[in-house]
């Protein structure tokens, strides 16, 4: 694997450090955000094969959290994990807890439908559906039983306005998604998650089938974003996690082997592991 994280590493560092002769001052840090999402203990088995194998991790409320590691690690089904999609596989099977906020994710009780709605989903490639661009921004809006065409028309421009994407249709809402670029369709099925107000954005690869220009819009927009939502991104991508993330977990043979601080896992891991994964020595 090519990566430019060793000079990511050197910016980073150089960026952080002090001018001559200065001493630290200023405020003290401040306190962490609390837990929004939370693993404790959490394995995942398709039928007798563990895929995840007690993972534990605490994500604070308005932050991004990168989830890094090789292919077939875990990192897509720890993310699904968070909204129940796995219950759509056969012979899945999870022990340990997960929470968001208070709710008790696997609780037989929970609402799956209502849990979907607070945790939303962007998948790797965009799926809008074949309907015209408003369709697809109030489909969720609709299946939640919201039928008066004001409000979901203001729903509708407040959520496109939030994907950065308004601006570029505004005037062709009513035809169909399928025409608009690969970036326009990420963006559109951003805003379909927006709509039904969620708490929790899930991002799976979100940039990884689209061009650079494209992929630059999606990390900027992540960026905007966090202020109002917690935000958890798969990605192989190292840069990108190192330019969006806050925090970034490390993820290895369905284990999670470091999770932390974006900035000091990047310059100085804790774990060899982390260390040669990031530098190429493997993935």
């Amino acid at each position: 694997m090519v990566t430019d994280v060793p000079a990511i590493r050197t910016r980073v560092a150089e960026s952080n450090a002090p001018e001559p002769g200065a001493v630290a001052s200023g405020p003290a840090p401040a306190a962490p955000a609390p837990a929004h999402l939370v693993a404790e203990d959490f394995h995942l088995f398709y039928g007798t094969n563990e895929a995840l194998k007690g993972v534990s991790l605490e994500i604070p409320a308005r932050t991004v959290t990168a989830i890094i590691g090789p292919s077939g690690c875990g990192k897509s089904t720890l993310l699904r994990s968070f909204n129940r999609m796995n219950d759509l596989i056969p012979n899945v099977r999870v022990t340990g807890r997960l929470r968001v906020s208070e709710l008790d994710v696997l609780a037989r009780d929970t609402d799956v439908v209502d849990l979907r709605r607070r945790v939303g989903m962007v998948f790797q490639r965009p799926n809008p559906f074949p309907k015209s661009i408003f369709e697809n921004v109030v489909f969720g809006l609709r299946l939640l039983g919201v039928k008066d065409r004001g409000e979901l028309e203001v729903r509708a421009e407040d959520s496109l306005r939030r994907a950065a994407l308004w601006d570029e249709v505004k005037d062709r809402l009513d035809r169909s998604a399928l025409a608009l670029s690969g970036g326009q369709q990420q963006r559109l099925c951003i805003a379909r998650s927006l709509a039904i107000e969620p708490e929790v954005l899930l991002m799976d690869e979100p940039a990884s089938a689209l061009d650079p220009t494209a992929t630059a819009r999606i990390e900027e927009l992540v960026l905007e974003l966090k202020s109002r939502y917690t935000i958890v991104v798969v990605t192989h991508n190292m840069q990108q996690a190192a330019r969006i993330s806050d925090r970034t977990a490390f993820m290895l043979q369905g284990e999670l082997v470091e999770y932390g601080d974006t900035r000091r896992l990047f310059t100085s891991p804790h774990k060899r592991l982390t260390e040669d994964y990031i530098t190429g020595r493997f993935g």
